[in-house]
């Protein structure tokens, strides 16, 4: 898989910031002195140097980048080099460009796409990577959102395209909290949902823990989550989802709180053994 774009933007906008911030620099001063050495009476200002610096940006103009380093007095050649080539990487599509709306803002999965380790808790569904293709479509075609049949398609090719990442010569560590909720929900015309999760749990890549609701209120009561962890220099990143909002959490007292939130409900968890011993006699049960 290529490397993700949705990294090297995330990368790039820390980076700007940064060196802004160690330079002692204003957002506001930057954006004038901006303006002032490109020659350009518009399209510079405080907004759009706060845009780059939070990632939410589209494209972004090269010379833009230069001008940058040139007021931050970055020189070495290398060094400029090595921010352009980011940008240019950043700048490039992800596979998920192709579906179109189907992946919503597409940010997620590119940060999925070059994660290290991806920890889930999930309270009312199968986290998407371990979905079969039924699941999938009962799940999209249940949210009542969907209407025509080709949308719905595109959605499941989507998400089933996801789990490419497992295909990797360095594949995730991937760790999955599921409620036992999500899995009461499974109906017997889905007990290939069952059947996959035993078998995704024989990878050693993959735990699937179940949290059984006879253990009674948790630290994640309020709602799914998953931590994403990245090779260094790149940092942790949280996302949420409430409603169609998309969440995404980064600083270091933010994913501390979040990681021992997992902390929590792991040990509540039932083992990865007991675990399959559970699914084997819900499935037994359809």
């Amino acid at each position: 898989m290529a490397s993700s774009p949705t990294l090297r933007r995330r990368r790039l906008s820390r980076l700007l910031r940064e060196v802004r911030e160690e330079r002692g620099f204003t957002a506001k001063w930057v954006a004038e002195e901006a303006k002032n050495r490109s020659g350009r009476t518009r399209g510079w200002s405080e907004s759009k140097l706060n845009r780059l610096e939070s990632g939410e940006w589209k494209r972004l103009r090269i010379d833009d980048v230069d001008t940058l380093l040139d007021i931050y007095g970055i020189d070495a050649p290398d060094d400029r080099a090595a921010y352009v080539t980011l940008a240019k990487e950043a700048n490039q599509k992800g596979w998920w460009a192709s579906f179109g709306d189907a992946l919503g803002s597409g940010q997620f999965v590119g940060l999925e796409a070059e994660a290290s380790s991806i920890r889930t808790f999930e309270s009312l569904t199968i986290p998407g990577l371990l979905q079969t293709e039924d699941y999938s479509r009962a799940v999209i075609r249940g949210n009542g959102l969907v209407a025509d049949g080709a949308d719905l398609d595109r959605r499941v090719q989507a998400r089933m395209f996801r789990k490419q990442i497992f295909t990797r010569s360095d594949p995730p560590t991937y760790w999955a909290v599921i409620d036992e909720a999500a899995l009461l929900r499974i109906t017997p015309e889905l007990s290939g949902q069952l059947e996959y999760l035993l078998e995704a749990g024989n990878r050693t890549n993959i735990g699937i823990q179940v949290l059984p609701i006879n253990r009674g209120p948790h630290a994640a009561m309020t709602g799914q989550f998953v931590i994403m962890d990245f090779p260094p220099p790149d940092q942790p990143v949280v996302y949420l989802e409430v409603m169609s909002e998309e969440i995404y959490l980064e600083k270091p007292e933010e994913i501390r709180r979040y990681q021992q939130i997992y902390d929590y409900v792991q040990a509540e968890a039932l083992s990865t053994d007991e675990s399959r011993e559970h699914i084997r006699n819900l499935l037994r049960s359809l």
